[in-house]
Order: C-alpha cells, then sequence, then structure tokens
C-alpha cells in the first residue's frame, strides 16, 4: 500500500455512508442546524451561520485534539484489527450450537415471507444493537476500570462531530468487541430459524434504519447546537441536547442519557433526562479526574495509569483480606 493509499485509508470514514461523519451526513447535518436555528429559534441567517461555523468552537484546543486523537486510533486500528475476536467465529459457534438443540429444527420459519423476515431481522438486530450500546455506556460510568477509560471521551471541553472518536483505543476494541458479539449472535439465530429466507435484502433493512439515524442529524449528538424534541419524542428517541446533556458538568446530569439512538433504555433505567428549560452547558471533566481536554500525553497514558491504580487497590485489599482470613484459620 503506497503512502497515498495509507492516507486515503484513514480518512475512509468521511467518503462511508456507514459512517456517521460520511460528509453527505454532515452537510445534512448542517442544513438541519440551521433550519433549527432560522425557523425555530427565529436567528437571522448571518447570525445562524455564525453559530455554526463557530471558530471558537470548531478550532479549539480540545476540537485539534480530537482530530488527532481521530487519526492515531485509525492508524491504532489497522494494527490491531486483525487480533480482534472474529464475528464468524461466535456466529459458527452459535450455529452449530443451535443444531445440538431437539425442540427446534434448522429452517423451520423458512416459509415466512421475505418482507416479514427483514423486518424481523431489521428491527431485532437494531433493538439488540441499541441496547448493547446502553448497557456498555452505563457500564463505562459505573465501573472505575471502565469509566478510567471512557473519561477521555468526557474530557472534551467542546463538541464536534468528530468528538465521536475521540475515545481510548481500548474502549474502541471493546465497543468493536461488543458490536461483533451482538451481530455474530442475532444473525446464526436468523440463519437457523429462517434458512435461505435471511438473504442480502435482510442486512439492506438494517443499513437502512442506519441511514435514517445519520440523515436525521445523529452528527448534532456532538455539537454546540442544542436541538431538542417533543418531551413525549424525547422519551423514545435521543434528541441531539439530550446527549450534549450527558456531556454536562452539572451535578444534575451526571449518569444520564446513556441511550445511543433510543430514549426508552433510559426511560426503562431511570436515566433519562429531558432537555427542555436548561440552559447553557459547560462540558469537560472535574480537575480531581486528572484529564486533559487537548494533551494527547495525558489523554492516552492517564488512562492507564489509573487503571493501574486501581488494580494496585484492589490487589492489596485483597491481600489482606487473605491474610485476615488465613489468621482467623
Amino acid at each position: 500500500m503506497d503512502i497515498l493509499e495509507q492516507i486515503t485509508s484513514v480518512f475512509a470514514d468521511f467518503a462511508n455512508p456507514k459512517k456517521r461523519v460520511f460528509f453527505g451526513y454532515l452537510a445534512l447535518s448542517v442544513l438541519i442546524a440551521l433550519a433549527w436555528l432560522v425557523f425555530i429559534r427565529k436567528n437571522p441567517l448571518q447570525a445562524a451561520l455564525i453559530r455554526v461555523f463557530d471558530a471558537k468552537v470548531l478550532l479549539s484546543k480540545s476540537s485539534m485534539a480530537d482530530c488527532k486523537i481521530f487519526v492515531i486510533n485509525r492508524l491504532f486500528t489497522f494494527l490491531i484489527s486483525p487480533l480482534l475476536l472474529s464475528q464468524v467465529a461466535i456466529a459458527t459457534s452459535i450455529y452449530f450450537f443451535l443444531h445440538g438443540l431437539d425442540f427446534l429444527a434448522p429452517s423451520y420459519f423458512s416459509g415466512t415471507g421475505q418482507g416479514t423476515v427483514v423486518t424481523l431481522f431489521t428491527v431485532t438486530l437494531f433493538l439488540a444493537d441499541d441496547f448493547s450500546k446502553y448497557l456498555a455506556h452505563r457500564w463505562m460510568h459505573r465501573f472505575p476500570l471502565l469509566w478510567a477509560i471512557h473519561k477521555v471521551h468526557h474530557s472534551a471541553t467542546t463538541l464536534t462531530p468528530v468528538t465521536v472518536y475521540r475515545v481510548h483505543p481500548l474502549e474502541g476494541v471493546l465497543h468493536t468487541l461488543r458490536g461483533v458479539v451482538v451481530q455474530g449472535s442475532v444473525i446464526p439465530v436468523f440463519y437457523y430459524l429462517f434458512g435461505d429466507a435471511v438473504s442480502l435484502y435482510t442486512v439492506v433493512g438494517v443499513n437502512v434504519l442506519v441511514f435514517l439515524f445519520h440523515v436525521t442529524g445523529s452528527n448534532l449528538r456532538h455539537s454546540h447546537i442544542r436541538i431538542s424534541y417533543w418531551p413525549w419524542l424525547e422519551h423514545i428517541l435521543i434528541s441531539p441536547a439530550q446527549h450534549q446533556l450527558h456531556h454536562s458538568v452539572a451535578e444534575r446530569h451526571f449518569d444520564k442519557n446513556f441511550g445511543a439512538a433510543l430514549a426508552v433504555w433510559d426511560w426503562m433505567f431511570n436515566s433519562l433526562h429531558l432537555s427542555h428549560g436548561e440552559e447553557e452547558l459547560q462540558f469537560g471533566l472535574d480537575a480531581s479526574e486528572r484529564s486533559s481536554a487537548a494533551s494527547l500525553q495525558v489523554l492516552y497514558l492517564q488512562p492507564l495509569r489509573d487503571i493501574g491504580r486501581i488494580v494496585r487497590k484492589h490487589a492489596r485489599t485483597a491481600s489482606g483480606m487473605a491474610r485476615r482470613v488465613l489468621l482467623r484459620g
């Protein structure tokens, strides 16, 4: 691979319609933001343009760090991808496990219509994927070892679409494994139950939902444009403003709005926070987190130091408990 191909591969996400930062989705997000500011917020077009393309946000040290992390993590992904758990391996294991069951024959529902299969597969995979994202995100905030790496994402003091890539490489690995497990579990189940009825059209159905998520402004979740939905809709879908609340440093916003696309999980598990009535937000982390908005050295190395500190603390606790048990014995 020559240098030009390497550079192209690093920035391939901007040309890939399956990725959130596809240039077409970015352009649509700009149009949605302008329409919101002009027609809903009643701002003059010039003021709306200045707001959307605010240099203080787009060229901040935090935003520049996002861009650097994006490039570094893309290079890291190229190196680590061959070592990650294969979706094919998971799917194959589950497929053969299902063949060992006596109560359900392979292709039992093979006579089901194509449209029904496409709908079932699309909805099932979407819900499984979105719920797994909710759980993983919530665990990232709950468990100290996971928070040590997830706080890199929350260290951003300004939000732009590229902030979605502001993650520690270890978190990137965990997210990849999560996706592999979800897809590697759902796909073989449908192949086993529906046989040849699962086809290319089934996968296309899932891509349609991903497409709808992105064309309706998914990039605005990481932005400075606070777009809210009606309260009833914010119980179902996460609005850009709701995700921005998730990044807020205000204590009342802690551990709220973990959802990726759907808000129903937050609603069900009491972590929902509606966006209405909220004022301007401040993003970032408390100084006690020993993180940084712009220092790459801190952003990449501090999580490893924190993990080491947490492991040593638990090791000392476990050692102390073991000694007490031996003394009592």
